[in-house]
C-alpha cells in the first residue's frame, strides 16, 4: 500500500487470504463481508475490492465504508471531524450527518512511517550505527515505546539540553542499549512540522482548522464539537493536548484578532465613529461600517 492505497493487488490478496483462511479460518462463500477504504479511494480500486472479494472468495454481500465515518459511529455520533493517521498517510475527514464532506477532506503526506524514518536520521545523526532498512521495524518499536508529542517544545528542548529527565534506555535485539532523549519528542514533531521531513504542507493542526473554517458557518460549530483521532499514528502521549491548544491558538489568531490589516483600530480614526458622527447622522452612521 502507498498512501493508504492499495498499489499490488497480488500481495494484497496473499494478506485476506492469511486473514480469511489462516486467522479466521472461514469459508467465506455466501458470507457478508464489510470493507474499509480511505477518503478520496480511487473508484478503480473500489471496483477492485469487489470485483475479488464477489469472484475471487465468492462472499454473498459486500459494504464499502469509509473508515471516517465508522470511526465517528463508534463513538455515537453522525457529524464530526476525523483526524486519521496511520502508517502511510493522514487525512482530515469532516462527516455532517453521516455524510463525508469530500470537497473538503484534506490530506497530509506525513504518518507512521515518516515519523521513523525521521526518528533513524536522529538516532544516526546522535551516532548509534542504525541501518535506515534492516534496522526500521526495530526504531518503528523504539518509536512506538518511547515517543510523544511535546506540549510545550521549549521547555522540553530546555529539560532536554540541561537535564536528563527526558532520557529512556533502549535494549536492541542485538544487546547493545541506546539512550534516547529529546528524539522521543522531536521524531514526531514533523506531525505539526511537515518541513521537518521535506514535506512542503500545513501541519496536523494547521490542516484541521482550515478544514473546519471551510466548511459552511451553520456546520462549523458541529465540526468543533466532535473532533476524533484514529489510527495508529495519532496514539503518542500528548497528542490530544497539544492538536487543542494549537487549534485554540489558530482560532483565536484568525478569528478573535481578525484580518491582520485590521489590527492597528486604534490609529485608524476613519474606521471609527466618532461621536460627532453619531450626533450628527444618528443610526445612519453604522453604514460607515458596512454591511453586516
Amino acid at each position: 500500500m502507498e498512501n493508504g492505497i492499495v498499489k499490488n493487488w497480488e500481495d494484497m490478496q496473499h494478506l485476506w487470504n492469511f486473514t480469511f483462511y489462516d486467522k479466521m479460518k472461514i469459508d467465506p462463500t455466501g458470507r457478508k463481508i464489510l470493507l474499509t477504504e480511505p477518503p478520496m479511494n480511487p473508484l478503480r480500486n473500489r471496483e477492485k475490492m469487489c470485483e475479488t472479494m464477489f469472484e475471487g472468495y465468492n462472499f454473498g454481500g459486500v459494504y464499502v465504508a469509509i473508515q471516517a465515518v465508522l470511526a465517528l459511529y463508534a463513538q455515537g455520533l453522525s457529524s464530526g471531524v476525523v483526524v486519521d493517521s496511520g502508517d502511510g498517510v493522514t487525512h482530515v475527514i469532516p462527516v455532517y450527518e453521516s455524510t463525508v464532506l469530500n470537497h473538503l477532506t484534506r490530506r497530509l503526506d506525513v504518518a507512521g512511517r515518516d515519523v521513523t524514518r525521521n526518528l533513524i536520521a536522529l538516532l544516526l545523526r546522535r551516532g548509534y550505527a542504525l541501518n535506515r532498512t534492516a534496522d526500521f521495524e526495530t526504531v518503528r518499536q523504539i518509536k512506538e515505546k518511547l515517543c510523544y508529542v511535546s506540549y510545550d517544545l521549549e521547555l522540553d528542548k530546555r529539560l532536554s539540553e540541561d537535564t536528563t529527565v527526558l532520557v529512556e534506555s533502549y535494549t536492541l535485539p542485538d544487546g547493545r542499549v541506546i539512550r534516547v532523549g529529546s528524539e522521543r519528542f522531536e521524531a514526531p514533531e514533523c506531525l505539526f512540522q511537515p518541513h521537518l521531513v521535506d514535506v512542503d504542507q500545513p501541519g496536523i493542526a494547521e490542516l484541521l482548522f482550515n478544514t473546519i473554517q471551510a466548511a459552511d458557518v451553520d456546520v462549523r460549530s458541529s465540526l468543533y464539537k466532535a473532533i476524533v483521532l484514529s489510527g495508529g499514528s495519532s496514539m503518542y502521549p500528548g497528542l490530544p493536548s497539544r492538536l487543542e491548544k494549537e487549534l485554540k491558538q489558530l482560532w483565536l489568531t484568525r478569528n478573535l484578532h481578525g484580518d491582520p490589516e485590521r489590527l492597528d483600530l486604534a490609529d485608524k480614526d476613519n474606521m471609527w465613529i466618532s461621536k460627532q458622527e453619531w450626533e450628527e447622522q444618528g443610526p445612519r452612521a453604522l453604514e460607515k461600517l458596512g454591511p453586516r
